[in-house]
């Protein structure tokens, strides 16, 4: 491995570290403020294509707790960055979409994710 090769390793590894603590702290910052509202489960839906994306949607159970919109917005923020940390890149050319569960009780987050991509099937003939 040449020495800019390992630098760009390092890099990537001490970016990788470093999202993994933040939303480890998120998610200490966030699971106390979810249990004491009585929230059991959060849902949100993800989607990214063309070089953007964003969270469709976070859902609370049991229904009828009304999220703060800080606290919405903390969500959702810390949604995207899960399923960004799993899967860098989803929102690029075609993109990719998905569903984060996150069981409030057992503290046990589930990703449901996609990726959709271009299939191409090619032939040339000549002189036939």
């Amino acid at each position: 491995m040449t020495n800019s090769e390992t630098t760009f390793a390092e890099t990537m590894a001490r970016w990788q570290a470093e999202r993994e603590a933040a939303n480890k702290a998120t998610r200490n910052e966030l699971l106390p403020q979810l249990r004491g509202l009585g929230i059991t489960e959060v849902t949100a839906e993800y989607e990214g294509y063309g070089d953007s994306g964003n969270i469709e949607d976070v859902t609370v159970q049991p229904v009828g707790i009304t999220l703060p919109d800080d606290l919405s917005t903390k969500l959702g923020d810390f949604a995207w960055s899960v399923a960004y940390h799993q899967h860098p890149g989803f929102e690029n050319n075609e993109g990719g979409y998905g569903t984060l569960t996150w069981d409030v009780i057992a503290d046990s987050i589930t990703l449901d994710h996609a990726d959709r991509y271009v299939e191409c099937s090619h032939s040339f003939d000549e002189g036939l």
